[in-house]
């Protein structure tokens, strides 16, 4: 099963234009969408899911139109949204279990056991009895993959789903992606590169509405090798030098600001050369795109 997104447009009320034109091919297995806050990935997650309808294009997921048939997705999606609630004072269990009545588990015995295997699944099983208002970050966020993974579902969207957690409950969750993400479209929402590098295949940049780039993270990175360029500057340096060069990202270190530069040759002395990140391909990808809408705006008289 492959889900095709073909020209997929949408434009709020307000004027925003959240999706332009945006075409994607997507196989089994884990898929990264990478782009900053407001770049328009929640709302392509949103019109996958069939929470809000596109002005323009079409969604297909095997046989399934998705924008004409919803209720036939719905049967084979799991989504963890950016965002979502739990009532605080039930168990993992009793919720989970009511989620599973919601989605046609009408046998009790059955039901018991799909609910006992997904939270072994999700490592919660020795904690099932606790209200999930004493539950960590990262326990909430497992809960909502168990809860995604009822009805063994073809398509399974996450939504910004590390963020916020420390480095033990993210290990954790890659782990639990990396096995739900074998035999099954997972389509990872994201603004953190390295998540994107450490489980994915195949990925695509978007930002304000549009897809940057789409590809394979290796591929991605060979394609900018010898075009990255790193000097150490002063903080107080760091405008001219952006004006001068075509700088892609700027960190602290040491009390130093280390730029990286996207150049196809040497950009001048006191720079050198670096093995290309995914973080790099994706800076580069954005501020070219800043650059060129920059360069088609009109100007002001």
């Amino acid at each position: 099963m492959e889900l095709v997104i073909d020209h997929l447009s949408k434009t709020y009320p307000n004027g925003t234009k959240a999706l332009n034109d945006v075409s994607l091919r997507i196989a089994p297995g884990m898929f990264g969408l990478l782009g900053p806050n407001g770049a328009g990935k929640s709302s392509l997650m949103r019109t996958i899911s069939t929470l809000q309808q596109a002005d323009a294009g079409t969604i297909q997921l095997g046989d399934i139109d998705v924008l004409r048939e919803p209720e036939r997705v719905r049967q084979v999606l799991g989504y963890l949204p950016q965002e979502f609630g739990v009532y605080p004072k039930i168990t993992a269990a009793e919720l989970l279990e009511h989620f599973a009545v919601l989605k046609g588990l009408s046998n009790k015995s059955e039901r018991r056991q799909v609910v006992d295997a997904l939270l072994q699944q999700t490592n919660l099983y020795q904690v099932r009895n606790k209200n999930l208002g004493g539950y960590s970050g990262g326990m909430k966020q497992r809960f909502g993959i168990a809860q995604a993974l009822l009805g063994n579902p073809k398509l399974i969207i996450v939504d910004e789903p590390t963020a916020g957690l420390d480095p033990t409950e993210r290990n954790r969750f890659h782990n639990l992606l990396a096995e739900i993400g074998e035999d099954r479209i997972v389509i990872l929402s994201t603004h953190i590169v390295s998540d994107v590098s450490d489980l994915c295949r195949q990925f695509a940049i978007i930002n304000k509405g549009q897809v940057l780039y789409t590809g394979d993270p290796l591929r991605a990175m060979e394609e900018v090798r010898g075009q990255i360029w790193r000097r150490s500057i002063r903080k107080d340096e760091l405008a001219t030098y952006q004006q001068q060069f075509a700088v892609i990202s700027s960190r602290l270190f040491a009390g130093q600001t280390i730029i990286h530069v996207h150049s196809l040759s040497q950009p001048g002395n006191g720079f050198e050369g670096v093995e290309p990140t995914l973080e790099d391909v994706y800076f580069a990808r954005i501020h070219a795109a800043e650059q060129v809408a920059s360069a088609a705006a009109p100007v002001a008289k």
